[in-house]
């Protein structure tokens, strides 16, 4: 069985034309404890695949506005003991990486994600975002991939470009939501 793990009805709707049989969608809700929570519970039901569908901020130089892309690696970028015990933002105690690996098909490019609980505009992560080659970002990738790795169990994800982060986001995304959703369920055609 796949678990296909979407933050929102929107996304869960994009999805639903390109199910196999035996595949089930997993609402998580927005953030990281939601998909942490929603993938547990995937794998707990069985899931041998995990599968992360959505919309996503990106970054000016790496992506475009409705443009979809493969997840190769995520960081939980507001992850942070380097006060504590001196390691770099988003690594994890047992961790040696900040960076989660994905499975890709390789049919659209790649890019690095970073997760983390806050939609925003401000650009107060943007030195350490580019500093960990971030090119996406969203709320709950990371979180589901940390669960992945912990579980041994594939994880992929692919997600459409709503709105350009530092630039007007929160506008831009609501304004280009619905466009989105579109061009990842076409996408999705060839991807799932």
């Amino acid at each position: 069985m796949r678990g296909i793990v979407v933050a929102m009805e929107c996304e869960a709707a994009a999805v639903r034309p390109h199910l196999r049989e035996g595949d089930v969608i997993y609402l998580s809700g927005i953030g990281k404890v939601n998909a942490a929570a929603a993938t547990q519970k995937a794998i707990s039901d069985g899931a041998d695949e995990i599968i992360n569908v959505g919309v996503a901020g990106g970054f000016e130089s790496e992506v475009e506005i409705f443009g979809v892309y493969e997840i190769s690696r995520a960081v939980e970028y507001d992850f942070d003991l380097s006060e504590v015990n001196g390691t770099s933002p988003g690594v994890h105690d047992e961790r040696d990486t900040p960076y989660f690996s994905l499975n890709t098909r390789g049919i659209f490019q790649s890019k690095t994600l970073g997760t983390g609980d806050k939609f925003g505009n401000g650009e107060e992560n943007l030195p350490l975002l580019k500093s960990l080659g971030v090119g996406v970002r969203d709320m709950e990738g990371a979180a589901i991939a940390h669960v992945c790795e912990k579980a041994q169990i594939p994880f992929r994800a692919v997600k459409c470009i709503t709105n350009i982060v530092g630039r007007g986001s929160t506008d831009s995304y609501a304004q280009n939501l619905k466009k989105a959703l579109l061009c990842l369920s076409d996408a999705l055609t060839s991807w799932m």
